[in-house]
């Protein structure tokens, strides 16, 4: 007596993925749209699968630390071959790598911009000691409240 081992079958609507996944409805259209997962219809409702549900966890970390949908779309569509995942991480992994170097690179011009800009502030801070000095407090606090203004910002994502 064969026992069936799969998962059951489970489908998600699109406001419980948008929920689960902190994403608008049009984003999940969007993906659609592009190809990238491709729900079922029940009548005008659409209706996602378990793979649909990987797909859109693997779409967001994709996109979370650069990959294009292009890049993206290429990855998911090499879930299909039958090589028990080979090749998908293989190409996952290039691409990973290639994000590394890439955002390595944008790290080093951030650190550059960032220095040089500093720099920028101590040559107008003495020029203005040495002119208008009045001008220095506010400065001062101009910076405070940028400072602080980052801060809440980072506090609300």
């Amino acid at each position: 007596m064969p026992t069936d081992l799969r998962r059951p079958v489970r489908t998600y609507t699109i406001r419980q993925l948008c929920l689960e996944f902190k994403c608008t409805p049009r984003a999940l259209r969007f993906y659609e749209d592009k190809g990238l997962i491709s729900p079922a219809r029940d009548g005008l409702n659409r209706v996602y699968s378990h793979k649909d549900r990987g797909r859109l966890q693997l779409i967001l970390r994709g996109k979370r630390v650069g990959l294009s949908l292009t890049e993206i779309g290429e990855i998911l569509d090499l879930y299909e071959l039958d090589d028990g995942g080979a090749t998908q991480n293989a190409k996952s992994l290039m691409k990973f790598r290639e994000r590394i170097v890439a955002l390595e690179a944008q790290r080093a011009d951030i650190d550059q911009a960032i220095e040089e800009l500093r720099r920028g502030c101590d040559a107008l801070e003495r020029h203005l000691a040495q002119t208008r000095p009045d001008l220095l407090p506010r400065a001062a606090d101009y910076d405070q409240m940028l400072r602080e203004r980052l801060g809440d910002l980072e506090h609300a994502k």
